[in-house]
């Protein structure tokens, strides 16, 4: 059975899933992950929404060496170096927040500042 390692940042397993943020209802800043007072005004009248999918990379690396603690993936000769990406994610109305992930690509002659991402999850088992 799947399961979600930090539930409240994600509606995963939906289909489709979202990142869970809040916004601040007195000025209007989006924060992620979702934050009972806000980081601009430090105002308590935050609510729940769900980032967009979609954004734009605006800087990018690749990393290729383990992460620290709690990582239990491959070290070694077994480890897959990987992109690591500040994505823009936007809406109708324009740029909502920025996120820092990991990339699902890791070959730095396909990734270009600009490119259009969307959010995607991927499934591992811990070794």
């Amino acid at each position: 059975m799947q399961k979600a390692l930090a539930p409240e940042i994600s509606t995963w397993p939906d289909t489709e899933p979202q990142l869970i943020g809040s916004r601040c209802t007195d000025c209007a800043a989006t924060a992620f992950p979702a934050q009972a007072r806000c980081p601009r005004c430090s105002s308590a009248k935050t609510s729940e929404i769900q980032l967009p999918r979609r954004g734009t990379v605006i800087a990018w690396t690749t990393q290729g060496f383990p992460p620290g603690a709690p990582y239990k993936g491959p070290t070694g000769k077994n480890f897959v170096p990987f992109g690591v990406g500040l994505v823009e994610l936007t809406d109708d109305t324009g740029p909502v927040i920025r996120v820092e992930g990991r990339l699902t690509e890791n070959d730095p002659t396909k990734l270009q500042f600009g490119m259009d991402v969307e959010l995607t999850m991927i499934f591992f088992l811990p070794s």
